[in-house]
């Protein structure tokens, strides 16, 4: 598993005592040095992951080892039968859905996927969609309406492709009216930021009635770079402008940009993806099964006022 920079004191002492597992044999125990090890690892895990930078969340956000979509897909739903094609120009790899149950309650589940190595990347396209993957989105979506069937978004993309064939194609437009419509769409939203969440590729398929985020996911107007290239012109300030554009879930909770945050175990996703795949199940389910009961009306309503709420603040005389 890759290993990040403020990460290499753990996992040099993983290492060391993988080693001394190894070494040990009926005749030569070394179960005390172990388990002394053990405990100053954990120790050493409560230390550097309870007290992370918001730019170390970024790159835990960002970690190629991290569940994306369709490994949370296998986790948590059952027949899930993936849809393609936006019926206007191609399928875009880079945005998967299709239809699927999770413990026996029918879903549209969509999301972004990225790629596990570099031939699968570049056909998922880094998880930044083209516009012909927000349409694909959208047609599903409305798919499942008609269907009075509840939709679920899985959000990991840096942001939309921003190549010249995707503005030919109206980039802009496409994210624009999956705005417009995804807040008028008459079943059950729910989306959950997973990784990266940004800017329009984010919000292009976030416009839901719950918002979810996992703990070390991040969702924000613009990456910590390129804020940083426009505010500092230069890329190496991404650690302040993390910290500046205040992204996780903390902030966004205060913001009422997002409604909850999802625990990770300790250290990420990465580390144990079956154990955070429940936890979002879990989530998943407590919040259908209170928009389920809600009337199309008032489900429209309290989407309407949800997103009409943010961004308030209050003038000191």
């Amino acid at each position: 598993m890759s290993k990040l920079e403020f990460e290499k004191p753990i996992v040099e002492l993983e290492a060391k005592i993988n080693d001394l597992r190894q070494m040990g044999s009926k005749r030569v125990t070394l179960e005390p040095e172990i388990k002394r090890l053990e405990s100053k690892l954990d120790k050493l895990k409560q230390d550097v992951y309870n007290n992370l930078s918001a730019w170390q969340r970024v790159q835990i956000a960002r970690h190629p080892g991290r569940p994306y979509t369709l490994d949370y897909i296998k986790f948590i739903t059952d027949e899930f039968l993936e849809l393609h094609g936006d019926r206007l120009f191609a399928d875009d790899f880079s945005i998967v859905g299709g239809f699927a149950k999770i413990d026996g309650q029918k879903v549209m589940i969509i999301g972004h996927q990225k790629g596990r190595d570099t031939k699968e990347n570049v056909k998922r396209n880094f998880g930044c969609a083209h516009p012909e993957g927000y349409r694909k989105a959208m047609r599903l979506m409305r798919l499942a309406a008609k269907f009075h069937t509840p939709v679920i978004c899985l959000i990991d993309t840096p942001g939309a492709y921003p190549g010249i064939g995707a503005e030919e194609r109206g980039q802009a437009q496409a994210i624009a009216e999956n705005l417009r419509d995804m807040s008028t769409v008459e079943t059950p939203v729910i989306a959950t930021i997973i990784g990266e969440g940004g800017s329009g590729g984010a919000l292009g398929i976030a416009v839901a009635d719950r918002v979810l985020i996992l703990e070390h996911a991040y969702y924000s107007v613009i990456s910590p770079e390129g804020c940083a290239s426009i505010l500092w012109r230069s890329s190496l300030k991404a650690p302040e402008a993390a910290k500046a554009l205040r992204l996780h879930g903390e902030d966004l909770i205060k913001f009422h940009v997002v409604d909850e945050i999802i625990p990770e175990p300790l250290g990420g996703a990465h580390r144990n993806p079956e154990e955070t795949a429940a936890s979002l199940k879990a989530a998943l389910l407590k919040n259908l099964k209170k928009l389920t009961s809600l009337s199309t009306k008032d489900l429209l309503e309290e989407r309407y006022n949800k997103f009409r709420d943010i961004g308030q603040f209050i003038e000191k005389k």
